[in-house]
């Protein structure tokens, strides 16, 4: 092998030093490009751009992988001894494997950082988060890395393959929850069913995001009290969220008594009208809807456009009064539940509840 080495350096000396200088100059281009990719990586903690995964990605470049790239390029110009382009193809094999999971994993934690960090709020969550994604992603890529690079090498990697499997399969089950929750978290912060600061309910409880951590999520209950609940069991609720809720829908049920004449339950509709519209509320609809037990029932809808819950919860409250005033005004009652008994002798004559009036004879007191 010396020899052929040593007859092949005396033959094609020239060549030789052709491609080395050749492999000087990929070599330089690719690091000139390793360098353009650190200049564009930005700073840590900061928002980051499409651009900034990028060169973090190349910035990552390795020199073995690039000395392996310009010498498999140039390999085969000086017609090289079979021992050495097959050193160099395994060599360039192993880099570039290796390298390839270097770049996927600046690529898989650049995006996630990038689309945490563009979230107001979410810096916590990802760095809490970044230590256990970072380590669960390194483990996967290089592990598969190994089963490659030994694949390469002739070495039969089924048993490896089973066993990854197999002791994946035990991890998962044993840490289930916590890799249930991080899965979660992720899943909030990418997929976005509510952020930070906003209002949602669930169940029977309504409150505002305080925090979302790596395992639970913490909310402000409206009645002041702090919440606690995991992420998985969050998000396999139904969840309203009232953010971009530009307006709501109110309703009023109004129930007026059955003596009300219908002349002036025919103007009902109009007086609640007039009401809503001065208040600055936007008018729905308004109209007689059923007969009920002890009332002529109406309703009322309008909606308000106004983002707070305190300014709707205000003008709900103005309209309630101003429709109480205007019944009072114009003498229409309110119904409530009511009840009349009524009795009969047996021979089924009714009995008024109360006694009969008796006329009054008058006296005449000089005869």
């Amino acid at each position: 092998m010396w020899r052929a080495t040593s007859d092949w350096f005396a033959v094609h000396y020239v060549q030789i030093l052709i491609a080395i200088g050749a492999a000087v100059v990929i070599y330089l281009l690719l690091a000139t490009l390793k360098e353009l990719g650190k200049r564009h990586k930005g700073r840590r903690g900061a928002t980051i751009g499409y651009t900034n995964v990028l060169g973090r990605t190349v910035a990552k470049t390795t020199h073995f992988f690039m000395v392996m790239v310009a010498a498999r390029l140039v390999a085969g110009y000086a017609d090289a001894p079979p021992v050495i382009s097959r050193t160099v193809i395994f060599l360039f094999t192993i880099a570039t494997v290796l390298q390839a999971a270097i770049w996927a994993r600046e690529v898989i934690l650049g995006l996630i950082e990038r689309k945490t960090l563009a979230e107001d709020g979410q810096g916590e969550t990802l760095a809490n988060a970044m230590g256990l994604i970072r380590v669960l992603v390194t483990v996967g890529l290089f592990a598969i890395a190994a089963i490659v690079v030994l694949d390469n090498l002739g070495v039969n990697v089924t048993g490896l393959v089973a066993g990854l499997g197999i002791g994946g399969i035990a991890i998962g089950l044993a840490a289930q929850g916590i890799f249930s929750d991080l899965f979660a978290a992720l899943s909030i912060i990418f997929d976005q069913p509510f952020r930070r600061g906003e209002a949602i309910s669930y169940d029977n409880t309504t409150a505002t995001v305080e925090k979302i951590g790596l395992k639970s999520t913490r909310l402000r209950a409206l009645t002041g009290e702090k919440k606690v609940i995991s992420n998985a069991n969050l998000l396999q609720k139904e969840i309203t969220s009232y953010q971009t809720l530009d307006h709501r829908r109110l309703k009023f049920a109004i129930g007026v008594i059955y003596q009300t004449p219908p002349d002036v339950a025919e103007q009902i509709p109009d007086i609640l009208k007039a009401i809503v519209d001065d208040l600055g509320a936007t008018f729905v609809r308004s109209g007689f809807v059923g007969f009920g037990g002890s009332s002529l029932d109406f309703e009322l809808e309008f909606e308000v456009y106004l983002p707070g819950w305190d300014d709707i919860y205000l003008i709900r409250h103005k309209i309630g009064l101003a429709i109480l005033r205007q019944f009072n005004e114009r003498g229409i009652e309110f119904a409530y539940p009511t009840q009349t008994t009524f009795t009969a002798a047996p021979d089924g004559r009714m009995i008024m509840p109360y006694a009969e009036v008796q006329p009054v004879k008058s006296v005449d007191l000089d005869h």
